[in-house]
């Protein structure tokens, strides 16, 4: 397959996973819902959140969609026009799209993102996020470990190139 075809399968199990769990939590909780899975460390818990990460940014729902529209094309016309995309580029870029369209879905539909795993945390309640934003933070940072792999392979092939003229 393709590699850019592979991007954009990763990205669509990735909505369609985060849109199935988000309708199951909608379908089966009511809003605030709170449901312990493992006694002082994980629930699952129905909130929606208005803002991005963190709730910040909250009630700007529109600049938000905005921003996600944006980041995605950004992405599609790196993607159309990069020759020699990494096997980890792609799982990362497909993770990143997959994520930022299940939540882009959300803010359509509810105005709000639809947030539902709650984790404590040596008696820190983390803030509530979904699968989205683990695909979304999972994504960027193997971005960024792949960039800095990049960049040291691409030093070192450097260094080799220079010893071997000299």
């Amino acid at each position: 397959m393709n590699k850019k075809k592979l991007i954009y399968s990763i990205s669509f199990i990735i909505l369609l996973l985060d849109q199935l769990i988000k309708v199951l939590v909608v379908n089966n909780m009511d809003l605030h819902q709170e449901i312990k899975i493992i006694k002082n460390f994980f629930s699952v818990y129905y909130v929606k959140n208005t803002g991005a990460a963190f709730s910040i940014l909250g009630n700007q729902t529109l600049l938000l969609i905005v921003v996600s529209c944006l980041c995605l094309i950004i992405i599609k016309e790196y993607i159309k026009k990069e020759k020699n995309i990494t096997n980890l580029s792609m799982i990362s870029l497909g993770l990143i799209v997959g994520g930022t369209l299940g939540n882009l879905f959300d803010r359509i539909m509810y105005h709000a993102v639809i947030d539902y795993l709650a984790f404590d945390i040596f008696k820190y309640s983390f803030p509530v996020f979904n699968l989205a934003d683990i695909a979304i933070t999972t994504g960027t940072f193997l971005l960024v470990v792949g960039y800095i792999i990049e960049n040291r392979t691409g030093d070192k092939n450097e260094r080799a190139t220079k010893k071997l003229q000299n």
